[in-house]
């Protein structure tokens, strides 16, 4: 064990389980006996109100700021109890980095911290997953389905899959063609424990079944989703989500609202059809599942829901009014278009189900019924955003495609947290969500707490160990035009190259607009030139996590990133000693999804700007800010190009909300 004992947790006389962790965490706790242990209050603290709500068998919302040790004070307590208690952990992330530091780097040091040696798997979605069943089948059948060029990849995939342990698309040295991915993925009909299971050689299937039998269970908030059963945790007698008696920890839990809108809704996209035909058969090249099963009219009736799959979308591409730089319509009335799919719909799947009685061939048939399964689901999709019977989603068409010129149906519960009441938080369930960022400078974390359904829910939040006041400056350009002024631009460039030079690069540049970032970044060309700094921007054809990683690497490099740079960034150290905020992160209000919550809103005599706008951008703000101080040792400056926070009465809700640190006004 090293540096530590087996069995060192003990339950003490009468002690209860909170202070038993809190114990733990102390200075002169087990945990102390690490060489790297440094004692955190902070984590203490949170480690206690985790092992209390795990103990009492409640639900908890709980904010952590940055530096805690959030995953070690909830992953302690939550693996004791579950060993304890005989019960699976579920922790759900959002963000790939986040699993793979839990999975590489805590649970490791959690095996030693309890003297146990427990499974811990993390599951990805089936479709990440190689189906070695599927892929023989796919070689075998090579001529019948793929292109040349096509065989070519389904060969490499092979010799891959007689090294690969991990099995699933990760692992990959290439990026293969989603066609071809998805010819020998696991596929949930066809790729089943009774085809597949026996065998023992499919990656999904093995990954199942050390699912089932681990102690701990790390997923992303997507696959959670999926994987829920509304309809089987209303037969269980036992609480639980995803088997009876589980409970779950939502890391990065302000993503949940979003994340489950988008689970609980809808979105059917012509391409996505027009691809799920071409698996079965290709009008250009003749090659798909029905050419190889010799189904003759199945196949007529496969080009028949081509040609009337374009017509309906065109159709619904008529019916509704884009703005001139909007990609999203809202529909807010049913029968948008007339349903001049379905007929086809239902005689392709049809057909597609004859010729599957008439395959002798077991995984061919699944083959064939996954395809027929696939069309009832596109048939009973469009039924739903063509009826819209549920008035509770919001519906929009939206363009797709590289010119914009396809179409996808959508929808989603404009008030999730009526579905996330009894799914996450009801009686006998223990859901526990956590985060840096939940608040908005309310109490009790209420703003969260009634988006997602917690309203019930006890509420803690814990500050950082961190000292901003010494650590962090905050900088507001007083002198900064509204972003709707003429000259926004120009000054935008002016300050953002005074900034850099004062840090010599080591920077984030955080944009609210892919537009204005080209733009900037256009702009500034000759500005990185001179001064020797090199300038890393989104967009620009270099992936996203290369992108940080030469940022790393490069002191005197600046990174221009928008939406999915704010969150989720890990750059300790002195490569980032300076953040700056282009413009305050209010969503745009013409998206329907946030049209209808602040319809909502303002429906029930509320004010919208104040009860949804504000508060979403304030927790957007404090995680784009957050990205500067990752450790005692950081320091640095945070500078605000955008006045209204000192200049517009909500501005005072901004600087509140974030780190307690000196904020410097410049005119």
């Amino acid at each position: 064990m090293g540096w530590l004992e087996k069995g060192v947790i003990s339950l003490g006389g009468g002690e209860s389980f909170a202070d038993e962790m809190r114990r733990f965490f102390s200075g002169n706790g087990s945990l102390s006996k690490s060489p790297d242990f440094e004692f955190r209050a902070e984590q203490q603290e949170m480690a206690g109100e985790v092992a209390e709500a795990l103990d009492e068998g409640r639900s908890l919302v709980i904010e952590a700021g940055t530096g805690v040790g959030k995953s070690l004070a909830y992953l302690v307590p939550a693996i004791e109890f579950a060993l304890r208690e005989g019960r699976k952990a579920v922790i759900s992330t959002h963000t790939i980095n986040l699993q793979e530091q839990l999975m590489g780097k805590d649970m490791p040091i959690v095996r030693k911290l309890l003297g146990e040696d427990f499974e811990a798997v993390l599951l990805k979605g089936r479709k990440n997953y190689l189906c070695p069943m599927r892929l023989r089948r796919a070689v075998d059948s090579g001529g019948d389905l793929f292109s040349s060029s096509e065989q070519e990849e389904l060969m490499e995939i092979w010799r891959w899959s007689e090294g690969t342990k991990d099995g699933t698309r990760s692992d990959l040295d290439f990026e293969p063609s989603l066609k071809v991915w998805l010819q020998v993925c696991s596929e949930a009909h066809v790729c089943t424990q009774r085809v597949c299971g026996p065998r023992g050689n499919c990656f999904f299937q093995e990954a199942r079944k050390r699912a089932q039998s681990a102690r701990v269970l790390v997923v992303n908030h997507s696959l959670f989703f999926s994987l829920l059963d509304p309809e089987e945790m209303e037969r269980e007698e036992e609480g639980g989500f995803l088997v009876p008696n589980d409970f779950v920890i939502f890391d990065e839990a302000h993503t949940l609202e979003g994340v489950a809108a988008k689970a609980l809704g809808l979105q059917l996209s012509q391409s996505g059809l027009r691809f799920d035909l071409q698996r079965l058969y290709h009008p250009k090249t003749g090659k798909g599942l029905l050419k190889y099963a010799g189904a003759d009219a199945a196949i007529e009736a496969a080009r028949k829901v081509f040609d009337e799959a374009d017509y309906f979308f065109d159709s619904i591409g008529d019916a509704v009014s884009f703005s001139d730089w909007g990609k999203e319509c809202r529909v807010r009335q049913p029968d948008l278009v007339e349903n001049t799919l379905a007929a086809p719909l239902r005689e392709c799947w049809g057909l597609i189900e004859e010729a599957a009685e008439a395959e002798e061939d077991e995984s061919r048939r699944a083959e064939l019924r996954e395809g027929a399964r696939r069309l009832r689901e596109v048939h009973g999709g469009v039924k739903l955003f063509l009826d819209q019977e549920d008035e509770g989603s919001v519906y929009w068409v939206e363009k797709t495609g590289y010119e914009g010129t396809a179409f996808s149906l959508n929808a989603a519960p404009v008030r999730v947290a009526d579905r996330l009441r009894g799914l996450l938080f009801g009686l006998d369930k223990i859901c526990i969500t956590t985060s840096a960022t939940l608040g908005t400078g309310d109490d009790g974390l209420s703003y969260f707490r009634q988006r997602v359904g917690a309203d019930n829910v006890k509420a803690v939040q814990i500050g950082s160990p961190f000292d901003y006041a010494k650590q962090m400056s905050i900088f507001v350009m007083k002198s900064m035009p509204d972003p709707r002024d003429d000259d926004y631009e120009k000054m935008l460039i002016h300050w953002i190259e005074r900034v850099l030079l004062k840090t010599q690069g080591k920077a984030f540049v955080l944009f609210t607009s892919h537009r204005v970032l080209r733009s900037v970044a256009e702009e500034m060309e000759e500005f990185f030139e001179e001064n020797g700094l090199r300038l890393l921007a989104q967009g620009m054809g270099m992936p996203r996590q290369r992108m940080v990683e030469e940022f790393k690497d490069d002191v005197n490099s600046v990174l221009f990133g928008t939406e999915s740079f704010w969150a989720g960034v890990d750059v300790p150290g002195e490569s980032l000693s300076n953040v700056i905020i282009t413009r305050l992160p209010f969503a745009v209000p013409d998206h329907p999804l946030t049209a209808a919550r602040l319809e909502e809103i303002e429906a029930e005599g509320g004010n919208s700007f104040m009860g949804y706008s504000v508060p979403e951008a304030v927790i957007k703000l404090r995680q784009g800010v957050g990205r500067l101080i990752r450790t005692k040792k950081d320091e640095g400056m945070v500078v605000i190009l955008d006045n209204r926070v000192v200049t517009k009465r909500y501005g005072k809700v901004f600087l509140e909300a974030l780190p307690p640190a000196p904020v410097k006004v410049v005119d």
